[in-house]
């Protein structure tokens, strides 16, 4: 097995907090009390890098800060971090996102990566003045990344289709490397597009079995394009050091879910046309009970949250063993989050990492250098440091 890959978010739908914090349709299940601003962004972003992610995963949507702008700002306050920007491909043309993209890449220092999101929700889609029907939007995306494909592989591209059309269009700013593509969705539509655009699907966290059959779907479809597409997961997880701690913060944030809040998320969900969204509505089936649908995966993030609603729960080493479960299946990158995210990115790399790496499955991507003891100036000479290892009450070595 090659080394995994890790990648985490950042909080832009309404801040963060110690409760869970909707997206989309979601409704936050208590105060968030940090902002999504570029300070708290800032501190996350660098606490995902030092601990090992490669990325972090900027959401898209009404309900939330723009991810170019967002992520455009955080670069300058990290120093490694890719961002896996979400964006529409119905609210900007091809050539404009091409650009974009290279202009981003270029000036990062190759810190871009790209998360396609067609819309799953057409009321959404028309408060950004897009009015094709679902069907309609899939097939506008694979126009659109062929032609942002072509202008990243240097061509002059003249395409006419049936949503959009270029004429002599050449970019002078090609990304360098050109950024992957992620691509999710549960469709029929959504899976022949991934199958010809993406180089990595990116599915909701389901069991086991279901996460097999989507990797298999999407495999064999990608064979009949001549092509070969990455596997990625994105859930959220809740670690610590013994199973029954994890369980009890699982417990806490289902404690803080009223079940008025739960009905009016649900009662919204229900209403999306997303084939992913409904797959995740029916594993926690509006319910506080019956959420763990499989050893340490727990559907209560869901509830109250729209997209991704499931959780990795347990110890380290628990949490370590489901992450291998989905590898093996062919799962090579998992985007991850926790509330709060900071310091879920700190029990994350601290905890569960290193058992990884230990079982040679993950290695970080820029380890820290190791560096020998500076000998500390003080009073004229050198030493380890003042006073080491001395007990000032006794004035002496201890």
């Amino acid at each position: 097995m090659s080394s995994l890959t890790f990648h985490w978010f950042l909080p832009t739908n309404g801040g963060d907090g110690r409760h869970i914090v909707g997206g989309g349709h979601g409704v936050s299940a208590g105060p968030s009390g940090r902002p999504a601003d570029v300070p708290y962004l800032g501190q996350v972003a660098r606490a995902a890098e030092q601990m090992g992610f490669v990325g972090a995963l900027t959401p898209t949507g009404a309900w939330c800060e723009d991810a170019w702008l967002t992520t455009a700002m955080l670069s300058q306050v990290s120093e490694r971090l890719k961002f896996l920007v979400a964006f529409r491909p119905g609210v900007v043309s091809p050539y404009l996102a091409a650009q974009m993209a290279g202009t981003f890449q270029n000036l990062s220092g190759g810190r871009l990566l790209l998360n396609v999101v067609t819309g799953g929700e057409s009321a959404e889609q028309r408060m950004f003045g897009d009015f094709l029907d679902k069907d309609g939007r899939y097939a506008r995306c694979d126009e659109f990344l062929s032609i942002v494909r072509g202008l990243w592989g240097g061509e002059t591209v003249d395409f006419v289709g049936e949503h959009l059309q270029v004429e002599a269009a050449r970019l002078a700013q090609i990304p360098d490397p050109v950024p992957d593509v992620y691509f999710g969705g549960s469709s029929p539509a959504a899976g022949r597009v991934a199958a010809r655009n993406a180089d990595v699907y990116l599915t909701w966290g389901e069991p086991p079995a279901a996460v097999a059959e989507k990797i298999a779907w999407i495999r064999r479809l990608a064979e009949e394009e001549g092509r070969t597409v990455r596997f990625g997961i994105r859930m959220h997880v809740i670690n610590r050091d013994s199973s029954a701690e994890a369980w009890a913060e699982a417990d806490r944030l289902l404690a803080h879910i009223d079940p008025a809040t739960i009905k009016q998320v649900q009662d919204g969900l229900k209403r999306s046309e997303s084939v992913g969204q409904q797959r995740m509505l029916a594993l926690n089936k509006g319910s506080k009970d019956d959420l763990v649908i499989h050893p340490n995966v727990w559907a209560g993030v869901g509830l109250v949250r729209g997209g991704a609603g499931t959780a990795f729960v347990g110890s380290h080493e628990e949490v370590a063993d489901r992450i291998q479960e989905y590898a093996d299946l062919g799962i090579d990158e998992f985007v991850l989050s926790a509330y709060p995210h900071l310091e879920g990115a700190y029990q994350f790399g601290e905890g569960v990492l290193p058992i990884l790496a230990q079982r040679g499955v993950w290695q970080h991507p820029a380890p820290p250098v190791v560096r020998s003891a500076t000998p500390f100036q003080y009073a004229g000479r050198e030493s380890a440091a003042p006073d080491a290892g001395r007990d000032p009450a006794r004035g002496a070595a201890s």
